[in-house]
């Protein structure tokens, strides 16, 4: 679903991305971990368009971001770890506003919005403006409206942020029902204990170099994945 192969981004001197290679399929919750600046926001942004690589190539369900990037976008949703969204909007407003650009029909649009507005109990809000929403609740709205065109990939930057433990429960349940139907999820965190009983595959990523990957089972091995990540960010660079 999503092919990352030999990405490079740099800014300026600094190598934010080096050579990344990485292959999330169907059906896979695929977590991407590091520190901060270790380059997981600038490798997101490569793979939704945002950003152009200096190097490499990145896929979407086949389709080239930077041959053909309409095409890929209308295939993928991107969450941001900051939702820029905008404050004179109601709720609704913006969620049409969000199904206009993605050609989604009245009847799927509001089907849509009513069953994930009442699963993240958003639904009584979405008559007032953004502006007036708590952070909390513009994380809901994103997520909502990333969900709005069935996408068949997702990527999110730190979605959990803000998100109360009843909301983080739903959006768990949420991402594995997407990829339970075939639909694929590569999300960066910084919280282990939900990559642990969440993700399928993870990767691990320093100063922009990809340190491990694997299955859960594989990185962790016989350790927690917080043991893991602390020794592979306490030691020497790895590939």
């Amino acid at each position: 679903m999503l092919q990352i192969q030999q990405l490079t981004k740099r800014y300026g001197e600094k190598t934010a991305v080096d050579a990344l290679t990485l292959t999330i399929r169907p059906g896979e919750i695929f977590g991407f971990i590091g520190p901060n600046g270790a380059g997981k926001t600038t490798t997101l942004k490569c793979c939704c368009g945002i950003l152009q690589p200096d190097s490499g190539e990145v896929r979407v369900d086949g389709i080239s971001v930077r041959e053909d990037p309409l095409a890929a976008k209308r295939k993928l949703a991107y969450l941001p770890d900051n939702p820029d969204l905008y404050h004179y909007m109601t709720g609704i407003q913006y969620l049409d506003f969000i199904a206009d650009i993605f050609g989604v029909s009245d009847a799927a649009r509001a089907e849509r919005v009513r069953g994930y507005g009442e699963r993240f109990g958003l639904t009584g809000a979405l008559a007032q403006p953004i502006g007036d929403y708590s952070h909390g609740m513009k994380q809901k709205l994103a997520i909502i409206a990333a969900l709005l065109h069935a996408p068949k990939l997702i990527l999110m930057d730190e979605p959990f942020v803000g998100l109360d433990p009843l909301a983080a429960h739903q959006l768990k349940q949420t991402m594995r029902a997407f990829c339970d139907t075939g639909g694929a999820i590569f999300f960066s965190t910084h919280v282990l204990e939900v990559a642990e009983k969440l993700c399928d595959q993870v990767a691990i990523i320093k100063n922009g170099k990809l340190i491990r990957a694997g299955s859960m089972a594989e990185v962790r091995g016989d350790a927690s994945l917080e043991t893991v990540f602390l020794e592979l960010e306490g030691g020497a660079d790895e590939r």
